[in-house]
């Protein structure tokens, strides 16, 4: 694992953050965290985060999905701006200690008034652009279940009427935890994959011309230049703390980023810090903290800054680097010595522009 943290240390001066760059990679929703649980930590729980919610932070955490596991997650993305998506992840856990996850996350921009050449004033409909991602994971725990690794394929889709761009994209990562589960690094590098292109008929428009033998017209096809994805590499740890007097050895696996086999606690607190090294933006360091009580109820928040993220004049960024967040998760047994848990989450993001975001999710663990 030493060798790992210092690689990626290494890695991370390669893809030093360069806001000279931002807004010259396209995809950029690649970066963008739907999910109610990690976001209210600022996706800074690249160490602890777990299930199938972890394919936008570290895909190593889906290994800790030992069962099943559903996800859905609704965020209204800047208020104000009528954007919104829709997040569905799904997990299966085998009996050789991996996990198989897929997610899909859909975006709905609104619709947009159709124009051309000839119709510039529009009055000819309108059209709803398509964003999608939608992504395929496998990870595995090894070592006495210390170590987690996973990854994952992706698939990007973006379309306007009569033009599309398709891509790939690959992420990949790796958690650490101690004997008593206690002490978790993480790392994850994210959105590597090739350049994209928008083609179609779109990009084609018909013209006259003319010649000795008279006027005649032609399909012209005007290329569109291709652009990056937006790569990125994370680096976090995480300390849990249990406070509360010791109880006897769980019978179960934990629900909330265990590994089974551990002394429980009354309350927990987990403080957390992460670095986010960008290829087209400003690099981001945070740090925050989540308090449990049990795997029942939890609350968190955590501070993400990058330069000039307070001021409101020249920050690259619309949030403010304040997340907060909470869960509620409740357990029903299903049978002798197992339980299943369904989970509510929500965060909040404020930002500077329009009215923050919002996010909501339901996760089922059976």
């Amino acid at each position: 694992m030493r060798h790992i943290l210092i690689v990626a240390i290494v890695s991370s001066v390669a893809l030093a953050g360069n806001p000279e760059r931002a807004g010259s990679a396209g995809a950029t929703q690649l970066l963008i965290n739907p999910y109610a649980r990690s976001s209210g930590m600022g996706g800074l729980n690249i160490a602890n985060t777990y299930g199938i919610e972890s394919v936008i932070t570290n895909p190593a955490g889906i290994a800790l999905t030992r069962r099943t596991e559903f996800l859905f997650s609704h965020t209204r993305w800047l208020v104000g701006s009528d954007i919104s998506i829709n997040a569905f992840g799904f997990a299966q856990g085998f009996k050789n200690g991996g996990t198989l996850g897929l997610a899909v996350m859909a975006f709905d921009l609104g619709q947009f008034e159709r124009t051309t050449i000839d119709n510039p004033d529009g009055g000819i409909g309108y059209f709803s652009p398509t964003f999608l991602n939608i992504s395929l994971s496998y990870a595995k725990v090894f070592a006495d279940e210390r170590i987690f690794v996973g990854a994952t394929i992706k698939l990007i889709h973006e379309s306007i009427p009569d033009a599309s761009a398709n891509g790939v994209a690959f992420d990949a990562g790796v958690q650490y935890r101690d004997k008593k589960g206690n002490l978790k690094l993480g790392v994850a590098l994210r959105n590597v994959g090739p350049q994209m292109r928008y083609r179609g008929e779109g990009l084609s428009a018909r013209t006259n011309l003319g010649g000795a033998s008279g006027t005649f017209t032609s399909l012209v096809h005007t290329p569109a230049a291709s652009f990056e994805i937006p790569s990125v590499l994370l680096i976090g740890a995480a300390y849990r703390i249990g406070i509360g007097g010791e109880t006897e050895v769980r019978a179960r696996e934990s629900n909330a980023g265990g590994t089974g086999g551990e002394k429980d606690y009354l309350f927990y607190i987990v403080p957390m810090a992460g670095f986010y090294a960008h290829s087209f933006q400003n690099n981001q360091l945070g740090a925050g903290v989540e308090l449990r009580y049990k795997s029942y109820f939890m609350v968190r928040g955590a501070y993400l800054w990058e330069p000039d993220v307070t001021r409101k004049e020249t920050t690259q960024n619309a949030f403010t680097g304040i997340n907060f967040g909470a869960t509620v998760e409740l357990p029903f047994r299903t049978g002798e010595n197992r339980y299943s848990t369904f989970g509510i989450d929500y965060s909040y993001r404020p930002t500077y522009f329009f009215n923050g975001t919002h996010s909501i999710g339901a996760r089922l663990y059976i």
